[in-house]
């Protein structure tokens, strides 16, 4: 008879929160976007939101992707990791990464009135901060791939430029992404004084798949018995630790700074956005 053992049940506690977490944070792609549909309107939202997402969850996308399927990727981390030389990405990663990326460009469509016939705040488009961000990633991600091209040397070791510098550049694009893409929204409301256009529902799914997703990240270290499976994994690790710092934020506008208050009226909000 099969007796089940402790990492039977880290394996299957590991599994369930993975897929938890997928839940929770994919739920909240949808109140927003659902929210600007039932009202016609992308009022009191700020369009950096949506187009910084785009760029996250695609580099998200490509770094899961190589973790799970590139053997040499997979490769070099061992070599960097000997200890524990198993990825703690997941499949749940990859999904949610994809589902995320799809959601997001739907979201970002609904601020252009040709395909919507929405209302949007007249003169409203991406602002210089996340226009940088955009460029920069890429410049960024461009230049660790030239560095790689020009410094690999002919054998890998832990120390030595490799393929996986890029990867892990397109994961520090996410962090700054996850890290930046907040900051606008909550300028927005304070500016406004109101979080009426915000839908506080998705800031829940998040907060609650911020801690499961955590807790995945443990467990899986805790199976591997090397605790550097958490810093191996930076995107997933600061995913949840900064979406739980900027939902706390939006907690306190929501619940508190700004309870009950309306949207001013669009041309004061315009005026409000361009001081």
């Amino acid at each position: 008879m099969y007796a089940i053992t402790g990492e039977d049940v880290a394996r299957a506690a590991s599994w369930l929160l993975g897929w938890s977490y997928f839940t929770s944070w994919s739920l909240s792609f949808y109140p927003q976007p659902l929210r600007c549909w039932k009202y016609r309107s992308t009022r009191g939202i700020t369009v950096d939101f949506p187009l910084l997402n785009i760029v996250g969850f695609t580099s998200y996308f490509i770094s899961t992707t190589a973790f799970l399927f590139a053997p040499k990727i997979r490769q070099q981390y061992a070599i960097r990791h000997p200890s524990a030389p198993e990825p703690t990405v997941r499949f749940n990663d990859l999904i949610f990464a994809l589902h995320g990326t799809i959601i997001c460009f739907l979201f970002y469509s609904q601020f252009y009135p040709r395909l919507w016939n929405f209302e949007v705040v007249k003169g409203q488009r991406a602002s210089a901060g996340a226009l940088g961000i955009f460029y920069g990633s890429i410049i960024g991600v461009s230049i660790t791939a030239l560095l790689v091209s020009l410094f690999k040397g002919g054998r890998d070791t832990p120390d030595s430029w490799a393929e996986i510098d890029i990867i892990y550049a397109f994961s520090y694009v996410k962090l700054i992404i996850t890290l930046s893409k907040y900051a606008p929204q909550a300028w927005y409301n304070y500016k406004i004084k109101s979080t009426a256009g915000w839908a506080i529902d998705m800031i829940w799914c998040d907060f609650i798949g911020g801690i499961l997703s955590l807790l995945q990240l443990v467990i899986d270290s805790a199976l591997e018995a090397d605790w550097s499976g958490i810093t191996g994994n930076p995107a997933k690790l600061f995913l949840a630790v900064f979406s739980l710092c900027f939902d706390t934020v939006f907690f306190v506008q929501h619940y508190v700074l700004y309870k009950g208050k309306a949207l001013p009226k669009e041309d004061e909000e315009q005026a409000l956005l361009a001081e």
